[in-house]
């Protein structure tokens, strides 16, 4: 009998940096910024790639309600911190109108050498994530699950979708973050591979040709963490609702102990062509919610609402395991006031039918941001 993973899990959320009086991203915050946050943190702020950023960890975890609390004391420090320095912060992909020229990343060897082998690609990662992390001790199980959860990270982008905007244009997408990412080598959908020792085979050979230094530079949208014995969920926008981002974080902690389940069955979730697969998150990216995706069971295009439903139903048991139904059926509430990329796209259209330009319009949405990102969390 196979011992149960633990389960237990993180959330890295990043946070861009807004310059109060221009709402325009602050490229170059001061150091003393960072330093403050990282002292306060205690390990759990740091740098990201580009300046106008910050990003948060949670500690380790048991389960949602954990994360909660983590997600509000680090939305509030860092909100804290960034006021007395002019700035808000906003947890969304992409700023509706800043641009990628005039960015700066971050002074570290790690960025320089990123900037230099990606060149353009790696300018253009004026873009924010929500990062997940589920122990999963066993390497062949973290395989396994990974290989069975990839069905339904289309699922999750969509309920997720917070970048419409890229430089002052509607860009039509709902993730718009998703298609830069998918710009960078070894992103997308993971490969499939049958066992751990076949997974290690191939990217000890991209580490042994120098291709790559270590794992951290696979970006695939779901990946073994190349520092813990975790899964490391990482399709997903950043949420720029708190409730959004718990919810998100207790439906993938469910479904893997759903399909850890199913594998100590001796069964698995059916697994399905990765060209099936790439269409739904190609529909996710573009759609959100908001045009259904394709049902490979089925065989046919439903809603979300449907899909939604039958997730929360295959995820009962576990939910309650880890005591967070409520959180799961939260995704319910996203379906019916809709995602953060719908709910900005509705703010910049509130604001231009009252008489708005498209920049005031922008600036809007921004405000709206900074808002939302403080919603339960900012007494």
């Amino acid at each position: 009998m196979m011992s149960a993973p633990t389960f237990s899990i993180g959330v890295e959320e990043e946070y861009l940096l807004i310059d109060r009086a221009t709402r325009a991203l602050r490229e170059d915050p001061d150091a003393s910024f960072f330093a403050e946050c990282e002292t306060l943190g205690e390990g759990c702020v740091s740098h990201e790639f580009l300046r106008s950023q910050v990003e948060v960890g949670t500690r380790i975890c048991s389960d949602p309600a954990g994360i909660r609390e983590e997600l509000i004391r680090l939305r509030s420090l860092v909100h804290d911190v960034a006021q007395r320095h002019g700035l808000g912060i906003a947890a969304a992909s992409t700023h509706p109108f800043a641009r990628v020229v005039d960015q700066k990343h971050t002074a570290k060897a790690r960025y320089f050498a990123l900037a230099e082998e990606m060149q353009a690609a790696a300018r253009r990662m004026l873009i924010c994530g929500m990062h997940v992390h589920v122990a999963v001790g066993d390497d062949d199980a973290r395989l396994d699950l990974m290989n069975q959860l990839a069905y339904f990270l289309p699922h999750l982008l969509a309920l997720s979708a917070s970048s419409p905007f890229w430089e002052g244009e509607d860009t039509g997408f709902r993730s718009f973050r998703t298609s830069v990412v998918s710009g960078l080598p070894r992103s997308g959908l993971p490969a499939r591979f049958a066992s751990w020792g076949e997974y290690r085979r191939h990217v000890d050979m991209l580490i042994r040709t120098g291709l790559i230094e270590d794992t951290s530079k696979i970006w695939w949208d779901i990946r073994p963490s190349w520092r813990y014995p975790t899964l490391e969920v990482r399709i997903m926008d950043c949420c720029t609702s708190l409730d959004d981002a718990v919810c998100i974080a207790a439906l993938i902690q469910s479904l893997l102990r759903a399909l850890w389940r199913l594998r100590a069955g001796n069964r698995q979730w059916r697994t399905h062509a990765e060209l099936l697969i790439e269409e739904n998150r190609w529909r996710a990216m573009r759609y959100g919610i908001e045009a259904g995706l394709l049902d490979l069971a089925r065989g046919e295009i439903v809603s979300c609402q449907l899909l939604v439903e039958e997730l929360i139903e295959f995820v009962k048991e576990d939910a309650a395991a880890f005591n967070c139904r409520r959180e799961v059926e939260h995704a319910r509430t996203i379906l019916a006031r809709g995602t953060s990329a719908m709910r900005q796209r509705a703010v910049y259209t509130e604001a231009q039918a009252a008489g708005a330009s498209h920049e005031d319009a922008l600036l809007a949405v921004v405000d709206w941001l900074m808002a939302e990102t403080l919603v339960d969390v900012s007494a």
